[in-house]
């Protein structure tokens, strides 16, 4: 592991941003919204979420309605976006501890608070951990909050950024005050890109990545590799060197 400074992650970033676009944050949204579409985002697709969400809010135009209905009729409506029991049970869970402590089921206050305090008042809810926040804090009241999902924890990792034994929750922790907050949204939504479009958990396409110069994982392979001989160096004099 090699903790990258700044200079380092704003070449990554320059160059994702070649690959993918730029990306300016325009998002001010509810944040009692993201904050159940963040965990209805957990362990599915965007496309399970979305049909989740909206089946949700269909069925429940207000979250008044969600607080007030069983946990089954709520699990019923985000079927499609998996673990629907549990997921059904942490939403009325959560919505009913926000109405308990702020009288309303309205969380806008997060927009004019610091981002620490923000944070503190998130974690509070079971379930709800450093991504989630993360998510609820950069995309609903633009905060420089850096969300680390599963193709940027991957990446973090190739890259060397993060320790292999170091937990997620733990990155998010670390890597944050590295990243300029300038550039916090743009890097996460396209080392996201990137994570989909090369840097695939499975057959990963590093002829095609643009920050392959800065990745550790591939400069570790290709080392092992190298220090294979070659078959003109294995094979006996006045033999042939070419494989059959």
């Amino acid at each position: 592991m090699s903790k990258p400074t700044k200079a380092t992650i704003r070449k990554v970033d320059a160059l994702l941003e070649s690959a993918y676009g730029k990306k300016v944050n325009r998002h001010r949204e509810n944040p009692l919204d993201e904050l159940i579409v963040t965990i209805l985002s957990q362990h599915t697709n965007d496309g399970n979420r979305d049909r989740a969400y909206q089946t949700l809010r269909r069925r429940f135009p207000t979250w008044e309605d969600v607080r007030a209905a069983r946990v089954a009729d709520v699990a019923d409506a985000i079927r499609c976006g998996g673990l629907a029991n549990q997921k059904a049970a942490r939403i009325k869970e959560i919505l009913n501890q926000i109405k308990a402590e702020r009288g309303t089921l309205n969380l806008d206050f997060l927009h004019d608070v610091s981002l620490e305090e923000a944070e503190k008042f998130l974690s509070r809810f079971n379930g709800v951990g450093p991504k989630t926040i993360a998510c609820v804090l950069l995309f609903a009241c633009r905060k420089p909050a850096f969300p680390i999902d599963t193709h940027i924890d991957r990446i973090l990792r190739r890259l060397g950024w993060i320790d292999a034994k170091m937990t997620t929750e733990a990155a998010h922790t670390f890597i944050r005050p590295l990243v300029p907050d300038e550039m916090k949204y743009q890097l996460h939504v396209n080392l996201i890109w990137h994570g989909r479009e090369t840097c695939k958990a499975q057959r990963p396409l590093c002829e095609q990545c643009v920050i392959r110069k800065f990745c550790e994982w591939d400069r570790i392979r290709h080392n092992a590799f190298s220090r294979y001989p070659s078959a003109s160096e294995v094979a006996p004099p006045g033999s042939a060197t070419h494989l059959p």
